[in-house]
């Protein structure tokens, strides 16, 4: 079964279970330590997922875990495409609540999507990953999510004079928040694509509408340390590069760090001083089809290597190992499913000339196609 028809038929499968993301979240709290999410914060995240179509957890869902905060506290993420039964969903909230400014601005991006020989389409699909500030968020009713588009279709690879594509995209996921780009935001843009080595890619490109204004861009894939310091150097990024150095250097005593990717902010002054670190110790690719799975100790030498930062919450680290799990089959009113669960990445950021938070990135998945 093709993967678009496995999504489809799994979110027919949710509609019959629940109407929210709240429904579906509430019979996992008992696979969620309280040490990672605590029960007061686990309502406000059922709180927030109760705002959200059941039909969303047949896609990537997860949360964003401060390994450095000793409060169990988390953000949620969730994905959705176009022209499925989420996307109706937000489509015809954005038709009866004009004060929905999520559901409109996530109907324009999908319009310009949907559209006849869409050129966004091309390069990012018809995917959109949403974070929804929950931890630290206090006016949640007007806040807008955080939005990310991935580059999975028509990769954005540096060297390779895709400065249209970079500008397409940022267009689209700026003005579907209602931004309007300024000239500076572009040139700044177009120059951090220009100072990228031929061998990294644009992984995704974000935008925080709620918190200030910056376009978030993540480069995956610097070969070396010296080669993500030259590049930090040309962008202009405000920092102390040698505490960048510092850290991947004490890492590299500890684990085989393969390639290092940079999340970094872009704003109209230029490059903002904090700077987001992800040490890949298995490379992955977007189109293997087992891009999801891990294997079980995968995750053990970078965790380890983590115990040894005095910022991180030990109790935390160790709930964190229990995460990856096996494939599990859940049974429900609809039948059988089988859940995916593990950590996507963790990324380290610097600011202030030194390492000031770890966050790790845990995804679920969740699929009703599964033979009888």
């Amino acid at each position: 079964m093709e993967i678009d028809e496995a999504v489809t038929l799994t979110q027919d499968r949710l509609a019959e279970e629940g109407g929210t993301m709240g429904d579906l979240l509430g019979h996992f709290r008992n696979r969620i330590s309280p040490v990672l999410i605590g029960d007061s914060e686990w309502g406000r995240i059922l709180e927030c997922a109760g705002k959200l179509p059941i039909t969303m957890g047949a896609l990537p869902f997860g949360f964003e875990l401060p390994l450095h905060e000793r409060r169990p506290e988390a953000d949620l993420g969730a994905s959705l495409a176009s022209g499925t039964r989420s996307a109706a969903f937000f489509r015809e909230r954005a038709r009866t609540d004009k004060t929905d400014k999520a559901a409109r601005a996530i109907v324009r991006l999908f319009r310009e999507m949907d559209a006849e020989s869409s050129a966004l389409r091309e390069i990012v699909g018809r995917k959109l990953m949403l974070e929804y500030d929950i931890g630290a968020a206090q006016d949640g009713e007007n806040s807008l999510p955080g939005m990310f588009l991935r580059p999975g279709e028509r990769p954005i690879v540096g060297a390779h004079g895709q400065e249209n594509d970079v500008g397409l995209v940022v267009d689209a996921l700026v003005s579907c928040v209602g931004w309007e780009l300024t000239d500076a935001e572009r040139k700044n843009v177009e120059r951090v694509y220009l100072a990228q080595p031929g061998d990294t890619r644009m992984d995704s490109f974000g935008v925080f509408p709620s918190r200030s204004r910056a376009i978030r861009l993540a480069i995956m894939g610097f070969k070396s340390q010296q080669e993500l310091s030259s590049y930090l150097e040309e962008t202009g990024w405000p920092g102390q590069v040698s505490d960048v150095e510092a850290v991947i250097a004490r890492f590299k005593e500890r684990v085989n760090i393969v390639r290092t990717g940079a999340n970094i902010d872009v704003r109209e002054e230029g490059i903002g001083p904090t700077l987001g670190l992800t040490l890949i110790v298995k490379q992955r690719y977007t189109k293997d089809s087992r891009y999801w799975l891990d294997g079980l100790t995968d995750w053990d030498p970078f965790l380890e290597a983590m115990s040894r930062e005095d910022i991180v919450v030990p109790e935390k680290l160790a709930a964190l190992a229990d995460w990856v799990c096996k494939p599990t089959t859940l049974f429900a009113k609809s039948g059988r499913y089988v859940l995916l669960r593990g950590i996507h990445h963790i990324k380290l950021v610097i600011s202030e000339n030194r390492l000031r938070q770890a966050k790790a990135y845990v995804f679920m998945v969740l699929s009703g196609a599964v033979a009888p």
